[in-house]
């Protein structure tokens, strides 16, 4: 069978350097789906069960929030909280 990829030395991007520079010579949308799918490819199978669990955690928040057990603190108030203490 026929191959149609150039696999020739002179063809290959053999050195991270060359990766890189052809990666950021793409538009900004190419070098944010390149990235996406590389931070997919670091764990994939773990990564879509970590996104489960915090799914299901946000539900489980927003579930409390909505039948008032749990009370809400304004994202500001929370900041100069955190922001005003010490280091």
């Amino acid at each position: 069978m026929k191959s149609y990829i150039d696999d020739s030395p002179d063809k290959q991007m053999n050195t991270y350097e060359e990766i890189i520079s052809a990666a950021l010579s793409l538009p900004p949308g190419a070098i944010a789906m390149l990235a996406e799918h590389l931070l997919e490819s670091l764990d994939a199978s773990d990564q879509k069960e970590i996104d489960a669990a915090w799914a299901e955690e946000a539900e489980r928040r927003m579930r409390e929030i909505r039948e008032g057990k749990v009370e809400t603190i304004d994202g500001d108030l929370v900041l100069q909280e955190l922001r005003s203490r010490p280091k």
